[in-house]
């Protein structure tokens, strides 16, 4: 790397730095991750980001993906073109937290409103499904959420809370945009309400050649979210997001692929009722996550193809019921039930006679798993400077069996804009079809992957400046690996670290913004590096509004074992807008600029410095 890049670097990291964007900003920022009600993060003793609609918008990213990754501190994301991650074979959109991810990534959860998302025989979240369009925020919640949201969330978890219109009156956007490879999005939004009721739809297409000869990307999606407020006590909303996409890949540079293809169909579904009395508020909500995936796997050589596809159906449905209730002066308890219906059916069928055919050396199989759990959650302030926090689930599975998950936390104020935390969480995961059935390796006697969590954190906001710290230290055991012809409970993880943020707002038209994550493996795992800097400055004067962005990986592993690789890179982003007039402006986005040769997944360079512009029309 170029010294002259680093020294820029570690200059502009001095700064600190962000706008509201991160929990070390607004001193009466509310949560929901953390707990099932609305609560001061400064009471939360979780380390929890959070990422508003004003910074997961203001680079035109169509995914919340890539800005929640520059935005928070331990969490890093695979990538492998301009646009789309894709799933399979030469997939990216990988999520690891501080070490934690999975292979497929099955270790952190995806939240939609609350709801867990993952494909229900993988066990994976479909990273092309999370789009900016239906969001209001992220919350992420670093370390095990297992007490509250169960399997997967044992390294962390990604809340998309999505967009819902709190005034009276309608609102549309428009937003088109290309730029390099081929590469066009369209977003369309609208939102309204009158007096009780309100609706948001939008709808969205994308696509680009990428940077390698057929790794074609093309998706198209839409989000319909209906609300009704049926009194002053209670509401009720419906939710649908459909995204389907066809997704190319070629293989990777040493091991090239021919005839490779995906065709991806994602759904979400919820139906909800909320309760809010201010000392008791809760909700029964029933939500269903679903998909049709059909997969050409392609072939080594471009004469011989593939004469079969892998298909598969799945679908994780579930109901949550949970009530929260403030039983004394500074108490909050939450009780809470959790169904969940896992479905998965996987096959192949012949490309000529569209028949199913058993490939051989490979298996499918058809499963249904049920998960029943109950939780309590019960916080304290016992003084002005002092809360406790503490929680158990008991979790139980059709084929692994019952799981006990405890956690406890302390938080204490020592000035009113300042927090010390401590927290104590543990984290499971149950295996997947994949685990259990699917492919020669399988093993129905599986136990549950296991994960113990300790962490120290400090918040401090003084003035114009805000920053914190995290240390923490996990280890994980029974972890699933392949161990000659069996998949076995037979891995650990021992990972330790430290975490930086900061924010400074120089002035009314400049903030600045850098986080920092240091990590410490004792175990490699791919996907993970050992150091993650971002450094950003917002500048906004009149119409003009311009954000830049730094951000320097060392230590990125793309492959372990005998033949481990690491990977070291610095990418300069920028982007801007002008407003034109009241309803319309221009934008335009620029990633790495400095045009770095680099890999995240081994074998797939990335793109070189690409260009995006656009218009935005709002009325």
């Amino acid at each position: 790397m170029n010294k002259m890049l680093i020294g820029a670097l570690a200059a502009t990291m001095a700064y600190g730095a962000a706008s509201a964007q991160t929990d070390t900003v607004n001193i009466q920022e509310v949560v929901v991750t953390g707990t099932r009600n609305p609560i001061d993060i400064r009471h939360l003793p979780m380390t929890v980001s959070v990422v508003d609609q004003a910074k997961l918008t203001e680079q035109n990213q169509i995914s919340v993906l890539p800005t929640v990754m520059q935005q928070v501190p331990g969490l890093f994301l695979t990538s492998r073109a301009v646009m789309g991650f894709g799933v399979s074979g030469g997939g990216s959109g990988a999520i690891n937290v501080r070490g934690i991810g999975g292979t497929p990534n099955t270790d952190i959860l995806v939240l939609i409103d609350g709801h867990p998302q993952y494909q229900g025989i993988f066990g994976h979240p479909i990273s092309d499904s999370y789009q900016t369009m239906m969001t209001e925020r992220v919350e992420v919640l670093r370390g095990p959420a297992s007490v509250l949201y169960g399997s997967n969330a044992m390294g962390g978890v990604i809340s998309i809370v999505t967009r819902s219109m709190k005034q009276d009156g309608v609102r549309t956007s428009v937003n088109l945009g290309g730029g390099s490879h081929g590469t066009l999005m369209a977003e369309a939004s609208n939102q309204a309400r009158v007096g009780k009721f309100s609706s948001t739809v939008s709808a969205v297409y994308n696509r680009s050649d990428n940077h390698r000869p057929n790794m074609d990307f093309e998706q198209v999606g839409g989000f319909v979210k209906l609300g009704y407020d049926i009194s002053e006590h209670w509401n009720a909303y419906a939710n649908a997001d459909i995204t389907r996409f066809d997704s190319k890949y070629p293989g990777s540079t040493i091991k090239p692929m021919y005839g490779a293809e995906q065709w991806i169909l994602r759904g979400v579904t919820t139906l909800a009722v909320e309760n809010n009395y201010g000392s008791t508020s809760g909700a029964v909500s029933v939500y269903s996550n679903f998909g049709r995936h059909k997969i050409d796997d392609g072939s080594p050589s471009d004469t011989l193809k593939s004469t079969y596809y892998f298909r598969s159906k799945d679908a994780l449905t579930g109901v949550s019921v949970y009530q929260s209730a403030q039983l004394f002066g500074g108490n909050r308890l939450t009780v809470g039930f959790d169904y969940q219906h896992i479905f998965g059916d996987a096959y192949y069928t012949d490309k000529a006679t569209d028949t199913t055919i058993i490939v051989p050396k490979k298996q499918a199989t058809k499963s249904t798993r049920h998960e029943l759990a109950s939780y309590v959650d019960f916080r304290q302030d016992l003084t002005d400077w002092l809360t406790v926090d503490a929680g158990i689930r008991l979790d139980h599975h059709s084929i692994v069996g019952t799981e006990w998950i405890p956690q406890a936390g302390i938080v204490i104020r020592p000035m009113a804009t300042a927090e010390v935390k401590a927290m104590i969480s543990k984290g499971f995961r149950n295996p997947t079809m994949k685990d259990l059935y699917l492919t020669k390796w399988a093993n129905e006697e599986l136990e549950a992957e296991r994960l113990w969590n300790y962490e120290l954190s400090w918040r401090h906001r003084a003035g114009k400046l805000s920053y914190g710290a995290n240390v923490y230290y996990l280890k994980a055991d029974n972890m699933i690996q392949t161990v000659g012809e069996r998949n076995e409970n037979t891995g650990e993880i021992e990972n330790y670290g430290l975490e930086l943020e900061a924010a400074y707002t120089l002035n009314e038209h400049v903030s600045l913004n850098t986080n920092h994550s240091l990590l410490h493996m004792e175990n490699k795992v791919v996907a993970a590096p050992e150091y993650k800097g971002f450094a950003g400055a917002n500048f906004n004067y009149g119409k003009l509004a311009l954000m830049t962005g730094l951000q320097y990986v060392h230590n990125l592993y793309t492959a372990v074992g005998a033949n481990e690789q690491t990977e070291d890179f610095c990418l300069l982003n920028l982007s801007g807008s002008y407003l034109l007039t009241k309803n319309f402006s221009l934008w335009a986005r620029g990633e790495n600029l400095l045009a770095q040769e680099y890999e995240i997944n081994a074998g797939y360079p990335m793109p070189k410095a690409t260009v995006m512009g656009g218009v935005k029309i709002e009325f």
